[in-house]
């Protein structure tokens, strides 16, 4: 058993000596160590890969604020002197663009409601039509009531015009 441990430990290759003479135990923990974390291929690309894209975005986020800055200088004595045609254009712009989006949520609304009581008449029950039929209900009842109050009312009013002229 001794004499297969031993023919085992021969055949195998131990660790090579460092370049350069002998490493302590230490350096040899060390240096394995370093080894056993160094990042492979596929992490070496990921990280050039993010670099390079870091160093373009930077470079384009760099070229676009100084060409927004230069076009600011050159723009703006523009501006300023035909300021007087645009702050007209751009009050008549504004007003027309706030009437398309008001019209425009209008004729939304109207159709949204109109497809609602298209279902409605259809008998498909749309959502909250139980609230309008309960509402329905509600007013029907109501009117009948009223109408039932007027009635007697109307006969309380002729018995007292009766009593005020006995002859009429």
């Amino acid at each position: 058993m001794a004499d297969q441990r031993q023919a085992r430990a021969a055949s195998r290759p131990g660790p090579t000596p460092p370049i350069g003479g002998g490493a302590t135990t230490r350096e040899r923990g060390f240096i394995q160590r370093l080894q056993e974390h160094a990042p492979n291929s596929t992490q070496v690309i990921g990280l050039l890969t993010l670099v390079i894209s870091g160093a373009i975005l930077l470079l384009l986020t760099g070229l676009t604020l100084a060409a927004t800055t230069v076009g600011l200088i050159v723009i703006t004595p523009l501006v300023l002197l035909s300021s007087p045609v645009w702050i007209p254009v751009l009050a008549f712009l504004g007003v027309a663009a706030s009437g398309f989006v008001a019209v425009t949520g209008f004729g939304l609304a109207v159709l949204g409601g109109l497809t609602w009581m298209y279902r409605y008449i259809k008998g498909r029950h749309p959502v909250g039509s139980d609230r309008v039929d309960y509402a329905r209900m509600r007013l029907t009842d109501t009117a009948s009531q009223m109408k039932d109050y007027a009635r007697d009312y109307r006969g309380y009013l002729q018995g007292k015009v009766k009593d005020a002229a006995p002859g009429a």
